[in-house]
């Protein structure tokens, strides 16, 4: 990768809807070159695709919480199903795996701390393998991106 495919991938970030021609001529190309360029970061994933971002306070999904999870075992079939399983919860926006005191931590949107816990005692604790559950409640938000800090 090199500077012209990085300033491609900047502008992007900062103007998803951006046209070819509108890219092309922001990074100093002509359009068939930066097509070009932009299928190839696209066919290699490093695009991996472009998102609307939601304002999840008008949709009434006011509740971040930070959900540790800690297992019972760390056998391979346990993880493989319980990472299956996390994929499945609409309510869960992020999911690492860690190291520390806990296996995974998850980020999990709702739209109240009794919607939560309903998750929590219907879905998390029911999840294969998990131990236990250790949620902390955003008490606000001073930064979120989608941003990668590559310029």
């Amino acid at each position: 990768m090199d500077k012209i495919d990085l300033r491609i991938l900047a502008t992007l970030q900062d103007h998803p809807d951006i046209s070819t021609n509108e890219l092309a001529e922001k990074v100093g190309l002509s359009h068939t070159p930066c097509w070009r360029r932009l299928k190839r970061l696209e066919k290699d994933g490093v695009i991996r695709g472009r998102a609307v971002l939601l304002d999840a306070r008008l949709l009434d999904l006011n509740v971040n919480v930070f959900a540790d999870i800690t297992l019972k075992q760390h056998d391979e079939g346990t993880l493989l199903a319980l990472e299956a399983a996390l994929g499945q919860q609409p309510e869960i926006v992020e999911c690492f795996s860690v190291s520390g005191n806990s296996d995974y931590i998850l980020r999990v949107v709702t739209s109240s701390i009794e919607a939560y816990e309903q998750f929590l005692k219907k879905v998390l604790l029911h999840l294969p393998g998990v131990a236990a559950v250790n949620s902390r409640f955003a008490l606000g938000c001073i930064k979120m991106t989608t941003a990668l800090p590559i310029g």
